[in-house]
């Protein structure tokens, strides 16, 4: 049996952006509003974080400066992922020589390999670094599904901790459960699954709706891992509406403008994304705690 990585709730903390550079005072201010909350993990230069638009310098330079501000308050899981095995590696010990608790690290892009590919890329890698490894699928975006065989497989390496599941798929998470038990860890990759993913064996959840609001989100993580789902169901509902205002456009567009109404000047997404549309922007204003 491995240990989790963690348990309970992640934030894929959003990157703020001022004048074309990371703007660190204000990473400093996400930080701590995340630690004064009780999130005890943060994911940087994951998805939310804008990693595919940021310079590999830029993603070195931002989570190791998250590791050393942080100074052990939380742990801090850092996104390596590459559609290149190579520079996949690279990144991941350039991550895990700075301190990073974790590697999360997402199915290689665009070249769409085999299962078997996938095996070797994520073998390549957790056999050359020292920090753990999380395999992270979200197939809606990378055209690429990781199957259960492939997590059986995978569970066996012993730096190899889990999987973000990302798939919005229950079924799939319980299979992947059933395959692998206590030597792979599960963690909901979809903030509206949350609870049902926690019911079936989850380890917790990597959160975009944490950035806005981490106490409300880890309130309902901790509740399911304490066996209260009356409380961690009835707080899924509820925060349903905006859960589904922070993906009225594609992650992290929403969840950035968000943060900018809750007063954390982000910046905006980097091209090819854009602002929120005015519409949408009106929906979340309704949503927040503003």
């Amino acid at each position: 049996m491995k240990k989790a990585v963690f348990e309970g709730t992640a934030t894929a903390l959003v990157t703020p952006f001022r004048n074309g550079t990371v703007d660190y005072p204000t990473l400093e201010k996400l930080l701590e509003f995340q630690i004064g909350n009780g999130i005890q993990t943060v994911v940087i230069c994951g998805t939310t974080g804008e990693s595919a638009t940021m310079s590999v310098q830029e993603q070195i330079d931002t989570i190791a400066y998250a590791i050393r501000y942080s100074a052990g308050r939380c742990r801090i899981i850092a996104g390596t992922g590459s559609n290149s095995t190579a520079h996949c590696l690279e990144m991941s010990r350039a991550a895990a020589s700075v301190g990073a608790a974790a590697l999360l690290i997402v199915t290689p892009y665009y070249n769409k390999c085999t299962q078997a590919g996938l095996v070797e890329h994520y073998t390549k890698i957790a056999d050359q670094v020292s920090a753990p490894v999380i395999v992270y699928n979200v197939p809606g975006r990378t055209g690429l599904d990781v199957s259960v065989e492939t997590c059986r497989i995978l569970s066996g390496h012993p730096n190899i901790s889990g999987i973000k599941e990302a798939s919005g798929s229950l079924s799939k998470a319980a299979k992947i459960l059933s395959a692998c038990g206590d030597s792979f860890s599960v963690w909901s990759g979809n903030d509206d699954i949350a609870v049902p993913m926690m019911s079936v064996g989850a380890k917790g959840l990597i959160s975009v709706l944490s950035n806005v609001l981490p106490r409300q989100t880890d309130e309902m993580i901790r509740s399911c891992l304490s066996g209260d789902y009356l409380f961690a169901s009835r707080r899924q509902i509820a925060l349903t509406p905006l859960i589904e205002a922070l993906f009225s456009e594609v992650n992290p567009i929403p969840v950035k403008r968000a943060m900018e109404l809750i007063g954390f000047n982000v910046g905006d997404p980097r091209l090819p994304l854009t602002p929120l549309t005015p519409e949408n922007t009106e929906r979340l204003k309704k949503l927040l705690p503003v």
